[in-house]
């Protein structure tokens, strides 16, 4: 069985074919400007089109909450003030294929612990547009009743800082996040995005190198956090940021400074970009089998 995996985030929407573990096919577009569900569904449509008529099945993860079908965003700024988007309805109607949604870090999460033989329990972090995260404990991907469980960027990592998009103040993604980096830039550098902030740290520009350090301190307080709470042996670190040439370094390099009972073995995702469009595969394998 072809299952045709989606993920939908902040920056960018990708497609694929996937037999087994395997990646047939892949395409990509800029997630809309506009982030409207009008804008959502025709670039959605435009992406899988291609790909509809050699799948057998539809397995979706995006970024936010997916409830009953629903998609929506515990921080609205990640996709532009979407609310109670009808993913897995919409998606039926435009490929008429049975249809599976779940959120993409989740999704993430379950492909990274399958690429970890042995492991029962594993954490997995997004570091991107915003930070998302999914826990696996006993050898089962948490998702919670109402889709919440893995949002650890939301956990609070300084009450006296940034405003976050969910409406409290000093999430983890509110620091360490891309768009957090980028909010977080003064002077000469307001204004440019973390992929220009992190170029500029490569290039030893002093307030782009503590922008990016204070992400990574952030990160390495929320995985000691992480460890107090599951007691995971590993932690996996993914998303446009976290994978970033560098940072998961200085990610370790803070956690080091932590005591030892706070120590895990860290890892950047084995799947790198793709885990989240493999990880809806998989687990969509699963349900249907």
């Amino acid at each position: 069985m072809t299952t045709l995996a989606i993920d939908i985030g902040g920056t960018k929407l990708a497609a694929a074919l996937v037999e087994g573990q395997t990646i047939t096919a892949r395409r990509e577009c800029a997630t809309p400007a506009s982030q409207t569900p009008q804008a959502l569904q025709q670039a959605l449509q435009l992406l899988v089109a291609p790909f509809r008529a050699q799948a057998d099945r539809v397995a979706v993860a995006s970024t936010g909450i997916i409830h009953g079908g629903v998609l929506t965003s515990i921080n609205p700024s990640n996709l532009g003030g979407l609310a109670q988007f009808p993913l897995v309805g919409f998606l039926s109607a435009i490929t008429d294929l049975p249809v599976m949604a779940m959120n993409d870090a989740q999704a993430a999460a379950w492909a990274e612990f399958c690429a970890l033989p042995g492991e029962d329990d594993m954490v997995f972090l997004t570091v991107s547009t915003g930070v998302g995260g999914g826990v696996v404990l006993n050898g089962q991907l948490l998702m919670g009743n109402s889709g919440l469980a893995g949002h650890l960027g939301h956990t609070l990592a300084d009450p006296a800082g940034p405003h976050c998009g969910c409406g409290r103040r000093g999430c983890v993604e509110a620091i360490a996040s891309g768009r957090g980096i980028a909010a977080l830039a003064k002077d000469e550098l307001a204004g440019l995005d973390a992929k220009a902030i992190f170029m500029l740290a490569a290039q030893g520009v002093s307030q782009a190198r503590e922008l990016v350090a204070n992400s990574a301190r952030t990160l390495a307080r929320l995985i000691a956090d992480v460890k107090a709470i599951t007691d995971c042996q590993t932690v996996v670190v993914g998303g446009s940021v976290g994978l970033a040439e560098g940072y998961l370094p200085q990610v370790a390099d803070f956690l080091a400074q932590e005591p030892s009972v706070y120590q895990v073995s860290l890892r950047a995702a084995h799947y790198r970009h793709d885990a989240g469009l493999l990880g809806a595969a998989l687990l969509a394998q699963e349900e249907w089998l």
